[in-house]
This record gives C-alpha cells, sequence and structure tokens, in this order.
C-alpha cells in the first residue's frame, strides 16, 4: 500500500510507550493487528483510540506515545521515501536543531494510501 504511494514501509512494532517525535521526517502509522490509544501532540496532546484497519499519518515534529495497547497490538510505520526518522524525546538539547530540521522536511508528494489524489495531499499545503 504505502510502496505504491511514494512511502516506504520501514519497520513492524507497536508505538513506543514513551512521549517522542521526529524531527527528519513525516511518519505513517498502519494498524494491522489489536487496538491501543495513542497520544498526539506530545504530553499534552490528544487522545485517539486506534484499531486494525486504521491509517495515522504524523507530522514531523508532532509527538506521540502509546498510552496503553491491547497485547496484540502491532502496527506497519513508514516514511515518505527520502525520509529518516529519528527518535527525540523533548529533551532540552534537541532543540534549536529539531526546529531546522523540521523546517527542512518535505510535504509528502502522496497519501500513504490513496495516493497523489488522496486527502493527505489535499489537506497539508
Amino acid at each position: 500500500m504505502y510502496v505504491r504511494n511514494g512511502w516506504r514501509a520501514a519497520w513492524r512494532y507497536g508505538v513506543y510507550e514513551f512521549p517522542h517525535y521526529h524531527s527528519t521526517a513525516h511518519e505513517v502509522l498502519g494498524i494491522y493487528a489489536g487496538r491501543a490509544s495513542i497520544r498526539l501532540g506530545h504530553t499534552e496532546g490528544k487522545t485517539v483510540e486506534v484499531q486494525a484497519g486504521d491509517v495515522v499519518v504524523i507530522p514531523a515534529g508532532v509527538g506521540h506515545q502509546n498510552l496503553g495497547s491491547s497485547p496484540d497490538f502491532h502496527v506497519v510505520g513508514g516514511y515518505p521515501k527520502g525520509q529518516d526518522a529519528d527518535v527525540l524525546r523533548g529533551r532540552k538539547g534537541d532543540r534549536p536543531q529539531a526546529d531546522e530540521n523540521i523546517k527542512q522536511v518535505p510535504l509528502p508528494s502522496a497519501d500513504p494510501v490513496f495516493g497523489e489524489d488522496g486527502p493527505l495531499t489535499k489537506l497539508w499545503k
């Protein structure tokens, strides 16, 4: 699914249980098993419930964290081709370099699921 739309599937796992963000890549999470409560927006963000079949796209710089999940929770995570993710935890020394990195991350050329005409390309301008 991701590959044909210019994203690469990079890993299969869960979502880290500590708040973190990526300053060098946007991220897609395709949930293929189980369910979880994921906080988006670092420690004071919005919590969303996800389950198998859901897809979440997280812009570079947006914190996220697994607040709890079923034992079978699994995700295929990916990034737009040409982007590799770092893992930052919002520590004092992250900035200002993280801010500069985020500014340099290009918008994806296509929605990871629906392609060039998908909703992501219309919402992210």
